[in-house]
């Protein structure tokens, strides 16, 4: 009996929020919505284009990292597109739960594989600077494959329970989600049971994932320094270093989104929905709109590959 009471208060559909407050000027706003999605689409396509492509890309364990990259970058965009449009151009509100843990999980399942890549572009560079007479023999196409996949599985087995554990809980609380998508910090909030096995498991993956790979990412960059820091020739420490400028962009542009977010859950409980809003719409969309952009400006040989592509296709 306890559980068929349980199970009525499960919600059929969550509401989607865009900008509190804002609603009126939700079709106003959609117009940069779909210009940062195109740019973050077109950009990240054009990107795998170039690489998948040219062939003396492939050889590069550097450009074969960046396509992974952009593929996860693309998931994320790809996931949230759909509801955000939604919102903002239809007003169209109402996502079902099953339909709301699917795209949670595909959502957190990209963002964790981006932090993963991020990580392996790091040991990427570690590799060139310390040993580069040995780069492309220990980074070797079967290497940077299993790397790759076990990143992508990673993301598919930690994120997999947590949308398991959410499913089995009963949803009484007013069903309004924060944002026109579906994260497991806005979902874990909602169900009027215990929720302590799902804190502790969100708990273990950001820090088994992001924390992890934060991590390794500044040990690399330490040990990165620290080799530079021996090279003889100024010229040769400014070389180096330039080769991680475009790399270390990417974690800023990736980093410093996702720490604001997590301060403003965490103490800015008082704080404007809207605030949140906004610091939730700029960790999802502003790497998939930048990196394109950092890696075609920064990169040479991406730079050449590309105007080779334009050339091929002009004429």
């Amino acid at each position: 009996m306890e559980e068929l009471n349980l199970t009525s208060f499960q919600p059929a559909t969550f509401h989607l929020m865009g900008f509190p407050g804002l609603e009126q000027l939700h079709p106003w706003l959609s117009i940069p919505f779909c210009v940062l999605y195109a740019v973050a689409i077109l950009g990240n396509c054009t990107v795998l284009l170039v690489i998948v492509k040219d062939r003396s890309l492939h050889n590069k364990p550097m450009h074969l990292f960046l396509s992974m990259l952009a593929v996860s970058e693309l998931g994320v965009s790809l996931s949230t597109l759909p509801t955000v449009l939604s919102v903002f151009l239809f007003d169209a509100c109402e996502i079902g739960m099953d339909a709301c843990l699917a795209q949670m999980f595909i959502i957190h399942s990209f963002s964790i594989m981006d932090s993963g890549v991020l990580w392996l572009m790091a040991l990427d560079r570690l590799i060139a600077i310390y040993s580069p007479l040995q780069y492309t023999n220990i980074l070797t196409s079967y290497r940077i494959a299993a790397m790759g996949s076990g990143i992508a599985i990673r993301s598919i087995v930690l994120m997999g329970p947590l949308a398991v554990l959410l499913r089995r809980l009963p949803f009484c609380r007013p069903s309004v989600l924060a944002h026109p998508y579906c994260l497991h910090p806005n979902l874990i909030r909602l169900p009027c049971a215990d929720t302590t096995i799902n804190s502790c498991a969100g708990l273990f993956v950001v820090l088994s994932t992001f924390g992890l790979d934060s991590l390794c990412i500044v040990l690399s960059y330490v040990m990165i320094l620290k080799t530079v820091l021996s090279i003889a020739s100024k010229e040769g420490r400014l070389k180096a270093l330039n080769t991680c400028a475009s790399h270390l962009w990417a974690v800023l542009v990736y980093y410093t989104p996702m720490m604001g977010v997590s301060v403003a859950h965490r103490f800015g409980t008082h704080a404007s929905p809207l605030l949140h809003s906004l610091m939730a719409h700029i960790y999802l969309l502003l790497p998939p709109v930048v990196n394109p952009i950092i890696y075609s400006i920064k990169t040479k040989e991406i730079r050449k590959a590309l105007s080779r592509l334009l050339f091929q296709k002009t004429f």
